[in-house]
């Protein structure tokens, strides 16, 4: 299974990817931002409405004010295919393929503990910011992983989600993240 890009901005494709097991499934039908995906293929089925094959998905585009930055938008793995890394590979895989098209920076804002821990996997570091939706920027240069992956950034970053009212689960990763130094990026 590898990753696979399928277009750039504005002109990529659509997906039809299956709600029941996707996170933002819906954003995925918009035609007007770059796509990528891991496929299996043992997981096609012909009869249903879906692009069942693919188990990750990444959108991205580029920023409208620097022209230099790729936001990835929305990454999302299929439900039983969550915790195999797929996600941060996936995401190293459109960056790496960003540098070469002249892309120095690429960011990404994220909503969750989760995605925070995956994207550090994928290179990436908290800026200190965040959206007007509460959802913490992390960013990294195209070309290597981000300069500041200090334990103090990081703890920073979670920190900010210790702050908010949260699922069970998250709580309890939080808790199990209390001292720890942020993950190394994987291959």
């Amino acid at each position: 299974m590898e990753p696979e890009l399928l277009g750039w901005p504005p002109d990529g494709p659509t997906l039809r990817l299956d709600y029941r097991q996707f996170s933002y499934a819906g954003k995925f039908v918009m035609s007007s931002t770059g796509k990528a995906v891991v496929r299996d293929p043992s997981g096609a089925d012909t009869e249903r409405d879906f692009d069942d094959d693919i188990v990750a998905a990444v959108a991205f585009n580029a920023d409208r004010t620097a022209p230099e930055t790729l936001w990835l938008r929305y990454v999302t793995v299929r439900a039983d295919r969550r915790g195999e890394g797929l996600g941060p590979r996936l995401c190293r895989f459109v960056v790496a393929r960003a540098e070469r098209r002249g892309y120095a920076t690429a960011k990404i804002a994220v909503n969750n503990p989760f995605a925070y821990e995956a994207l550090y996997r994928a290179g990436f570091a908290y800026t200190g910011e965040t959206t007007g939706i509460a959802e913490l920027i992390l960013e990294r240069p195209t070309d290597a992983p981000a300069p500041d992956r200090s334990k103090e950034t990081y703890q920073r970053g979670l920190d900010r989600y210790r702050e908010r009212d949260l699922e069970q689960a998250e709580t309890a990763f939080l808790r199990r993240k209390r001292q720890a130094t942020p993950p190394e990026p994987t291959d």
